[in-house]
């Protein structure tokens, strides 16, 4: 087997790359600016090749001989994410699909997340659904991608998986080592309303996307989760006492898209990456539990990190 990465120098795109080294599937690495991490560099078993998935004429060879896709490569933390999120939310997922089904590329794994059916919290969880409205423009431009990856393998012979996890975290998360950062400094806050959010491992994302790839049958939408949600202000007090720090302060709620404005502005002034914004508060304030019973009985019968309990040990 052949498995094509995008994102392959991103966060979560190397870690699946270093997970399914050694195993029996040949990794074609993709990258387009950001050059792939040095323990990933070609060798047995592993090829890379640089496509921008904004040109088409890219994807082709990138396509070429490929039995799975697995889709992480996106943009999140730029301002004014409105102006270019339709662009590379939606619009790059379906080049890619384009190019991956002239290519008889088997199965299109997309990477997603459960904010795109809106609100759901614990007694109105995600099912999966492909009909839902949410307020984030992020939320909603990845909801079009994946309506747009199934339209575009209905009547083909690409099968369409789209993968919808909640919070993922372990050592070397992204958002996870940035608040490890912030609550070490005593700059870390969070809103007063409790907003329920739904965790996964690092090692259990990691077997689900290895299990979608290998396993036969796999088709469709799969929410992602273990087996206790809790409040987003539960789970940050619960690593600020793993790592000895100082609970994140509680401020009120519109501080948090006022920062999310100020942050874009610098950002735009000064042309570099805004670590906030307000779509993104708008994304995170809002609760999300999924109903996580197709992942069990499909893709993971048995969580290695049932609870954030369980899994504070690998923070």
């Amino acid at each position: 087997m052949r498995l094509l990465i995008t994102g392959a120098a991103g966060n979560l795109g190397s870690f699946l790359a270093r997970h399914l080294g050694g195993r029996p599937i040949s990794l074609r690495l993709m990258f387009h600016r950001r050059p792939l991490p040095a323990d990933l560099a070609p060798r047995p078993g592993i090829e890379t090749v640089r496509a921008d998935l904004g040109d088409p004429r890219t994807l082709e060879a990138a396509c070429r001989g490929v039995d799975s896709v697995v889709h992480f490569a996106g943009l999140l933390f730029a301002p004014r994410p409105e102006g270019f999120l339709h662009r590379t939310n939606t619009m790059f997922v379906r080049n890619l699909a384009d190019a991956a089904r002239a290519a008889g590329v088997r199965t299109f794994i997309l990477v997603s997340f459960p904010h795109v059916e809106g609100k759901s919290p614990p007694d109105h969880p995600a099912t999966g659904l492909i009909d839902g409205h949410p307020a984030s423009v992020h939320a909603r431009t990845r909801l079009a991608a994946e309506r747009g990856l199934l339209d575009a393998c209905r009547g083909d012979r690409m099968t369409p998986v789209i993968l919808r996890p909640g919070m993922i975290y372990g050592r070397g998360v992204l958002m996870i080592e940035a608040a490890r950062w912030l609550l070490r400094r005593h700059l870390l806050a969070v809103w007063r309303r409790p907003t329920w959010i739904h965790l996964l491992s690092l090692p259990d994302f990691m077997r689900c996307v290895e299990s979608a790839v290998t396993r036969t049958g796999i088709r469709g939408i799969y929410n992602l989760g273990d087996d206790h949600p809790l409040t987003l202000q539960a789970f940050l007090d619960a690593v600020a006492d793993r790592w000895e720090c100082a609970r994140p302060w509680r401020l009120p709620a519109w501080m948090f898209p006022a920062a999310g404005a100020l942050c874009e502005a610098a950002a735009a002034l000064l042309d570099t990456p805004s670590p906030l914004t307000r779509d993104f508060i708008r994304i995170g304030m809002a609760s999300y539990v999924s109903d996580t019973t197709r992942m069990r009985r499909e893709l993971l019968p048995e969580l290695r990190y049932s609870t954030m309990s369980e899994g504070l040990s690998i923070l």
